[in-house]
């Protein structure tokens, strides 16, 4: 968000001249742009008094930025990373989430003050909803495994409970120098652990950075008799649990225990020691740090309150919960993608969406089978994939414009358990469901925030349709039809299997019922089989309203009578009353009217908004077809709402008229 310290600039309409004298401001185009935002304009000069020098943090090159500002007595604005910032650490390449902007010195130097000490030490932090925002996004950390780089696997096996955490950092890092603290503080640190818990094994943890080879720590060569090295990319959260004690000089990672809620043996002076949540070793007293926080408070300050947070997607400032919302979905495509892919019986045509989709670390194979890599498969393609090969299918928020007719979509979902509409088998969906069955306070207000968006700006999965003609009064029914080979129908349906049998059962129990019947798009439009024939409709449909806009119509519907069609999942979000006869993923579990056979297993009671948090939030991948990133389903939504989003290519767009033609052979492509 917009700083609120009383000397930051007013806003972006008037920004502040900001000149540097460091390199990296001019390539670091994220950096610019935060800044930017945030009200201060870099430029390259010569700074006047009132003016102000942007240095990054102490770094060497800081030195001149300082001596300037000094000499034309312009202000210093100091520029640090956030302490959430990439899936991988700078020197890959990755651009930071935040940054955290000092007027007055920097955070991990405790020789002066900083801005993020005076919110710590002045700020009331008393606020209930800021408390709660602060133990709502602490919660979403340890669940997402995240960390300042969070490129770490929680698949990992954190070794037997009971050790102590020794944490190394990178040599000559900063935050150690002007914390107080030399090579010495880690010898005499890694000691203490020793002598303190002389009968746990020690644990030192590395650095990111000293791991991948770029820089080296300061206990290397440290490893003997019960002392061993972390090196493995395990996730800090549950190597944190594990842990009896947790000894740090300055690293972040100390912050983060005191989040997984230990009292860390600190022998520097990083900005989270002092405030009566660790067990302060370095002999300097913390004069200005008097105060006692709690955890919510510290990191209500340092995470909330301080930092300047970054929508790469919507390009504007954000508050930590959006922030959060991207980079759990940059950390998800990392982790799922960075070993690579193979895939199988993907179409020609959804190879390039599945490579933006999937390859951005390493490009996707397709068709060969790869021991190095996990594979994934099309999830209706009757071809032979590797044992293990993880199902793909379209997201329920696809794109505007039909898959049939070869539109590239907005969201995929992947499946390692089964497929959402195979009751057959459990899939990752239903057990996303399950849990979702309580929701933490915010988890239900993001999804009810998301219902209301869907809802009032009319979204569906393929966003098509002119808006509802006059429709008949009464008590009005929509029976949307399906596709007579789609998947769903064939694994899902059950005993009413056809979109006639549909009709007419909901004709004989509803007999005085306005029954609208909506042909499924891909059939109006010729790509797929299942047109009903002529005549067949009479006497079961009092109107076919094709060409409709799903949306549009129900809103003026009282009930959906489906097989396992989808749009039963936007009549709820409407609260439109559901019926269903076949197995869709939400039936069985209290929200619907279920006529058909659904599976045991789904015995929980999730409410609405468990339901859409599970289907809308967690299980699909989403990726922003402006920037390209992984995204949020709210920049997806967004993306919908305004129109911005991909059409089919002038190839695919005579490829889907060709399979139009070939309606009846669809296994020709499909």
């Amino acid at each position: 968000m917009t700083p609120s310290r009383d000397d930051a600039p007013a806003g972006a309409d008037t920004p502040r001249r900001v000149f540097h004298f460091n390199g990296g401001f001019l390539w670091q185009r994220r950096v610019r742009r935060i800044l930017h935002l945030a009200g201060y304009n870099l430029r390259v000069g010569w700074p006047s008094a009132g003016d102000l020098v942007a240095v990054w943090g102490r770094s060497p090159a800081a030195a001149r930025g300082e001596r300037i500002a000094t000499r034309t007595e312009a202000g210093l604005l100091r520029i640090e990373d956030a302490f959430l910032r990439s899936v991988l650490p700078g020197r890959a390449g990755a651009p930071p989430l935040g940054l955290l902007i000092d007027r007055q010195g920097v955070h991990f130097d405790a020789d002066a003050p900083s801005d993020l000490e005076r919110t710590l030490a002045r700020h009331p932090l008393d606020e209930t909803p800021l408390l709660d925002r602060a133990r709502d996004a602490m919660t979403r950390l340890r669940e997402g495994h995240l960390s300042k780089y969070s490129g770490v696997d929680p698949a990992l096996p954190c070794p037997d409970p009971g050790y102590v955490l020794v944490i190394d950092q990178t040599y000559g890092d900063a935050s150690v120098r002007h914390g107080g603290a030399s090579a010495a503080r880690f010898r005499e640190m890694l000691a203490c652990a020793q002598e303190e818990n002389p009968h746990a094994p020690i644990l030192i943890k590395t650095h990111p950075e000293t791991t991948s080879g770029h820089r080296r720590g300061y206990l290397n060569g440290a490893e003997a008799g019960r002392v061993r090295f972390i090196t493995e990319p395990i996730s800090p959260w549950p190597l944190l649990e594990g842990a009896q004690a947790v000894y740090t000089v300055s690293s972040q990672m100390g912050f983060e225990a005191i989040l997984a809620g230990h009292r860390p043996q600190v022998f520097g002076r990083p900005f989270y020691a002092g405030w009566g949540l660790t067990e302060d070793r370095h002999p300097a007293p913390f004069a200005r740090r008097g105060r006692r926080l709690t955890r919510a408070q510290l990191f209500a300050g340092a995470m909330i309150l301080a930092p300047t947070w970054y929508d790469p997607c919507r390009d504007r400032l954000c508050d930590l919960e959006t922030a959060l919302a991207q980079f759990e979905a940059e950390t998800r495509a990392w982790r799922e993608d960075h070993r690579g892919w193979t895939a199988h019986g993907m179409r020609l045509w959804k190879r390039a969406p599945l490579q933006r989709f999937f390859g951005s670390q390493r490009r996707v194979i397709f068709g060969r089978t790869r021991d190095d890599r996990p594979a994934m498969v099309w999830a209706s393609a009757k071809t032979s994939a590797p044992e293990g090969a993880v199902r793909v299918e379209d997201g329920f928020l696809r794109s505007r414009g039909l898959g049939a007719d070869l539109v590239p979509p907005l969201s995929l979902v992947l499946d390692d358990l089964g497929m959402y509409y195979d009751p057959a088998r459990e899939s990752r969906l239903e057990r996303l469901i399950a849990m979702r069955a309580t929701l933490r306070a915010d988890q239900a207000r993001r999804a009810h925030t998301l219902i209301t968006t869907l809802t009032d700006h009319g979204l569906s999965k393929y966003n098509l349709g002119s808006p509802a003609p006059a429709l008949p009064d009464g008590h009005r029914i929509l029976v949307p039809g399906q596709v007579d080979d789609d998947a769903s129908i064939r694994l899902g349906a059950g005993g009413t299997a056809t979109n006639l049998d549909l009709l007419r059962r909901a004709r004989e129990e509803n007999p005085g019922a306005v029954i609208l019947y909506k042909p499924h798009p891909d059939v109006e439009a010729g790509l797929r089989p299942g047109a009903a024939p002529p005549g067949a409709l009479d006497g079961l449909a009092d109107a076919v309203v094709a060409g409709t806009d799903p949306a549009a119509l129900l809103a003026q519907v009282a009930e959906v009578w489906t097989m396992t069609s989808l749009l039963g999942f936007e009549a709820l979000l409407r609260g439109v009353r559901v019926t269903t006869t076949g197995a869709p993923f939400y039936a069985g579990w209290g929200l619907t009217r279920d006529l058909g056979p659904v599976p045991t297993r789904r015995s929980t009671r999730p409410g609405l908004e468990g339901l859409v948090h599970a289907t809308l939030i967690d299980y699909p991948r989403y990726r922003d077809p402006l920037t390209g990133l992984p995204c949020p389903v709210e920049v997806v939504a967004d993306r919908l709402k305004h129109g911005e989003v991909p059409r089919a290519g002038a190839a695919n767009r005579l490829l889907s008229k060709a399979q139009g033609a070939l309606a009846g052979h669809a296994w020709l492509w499909r």
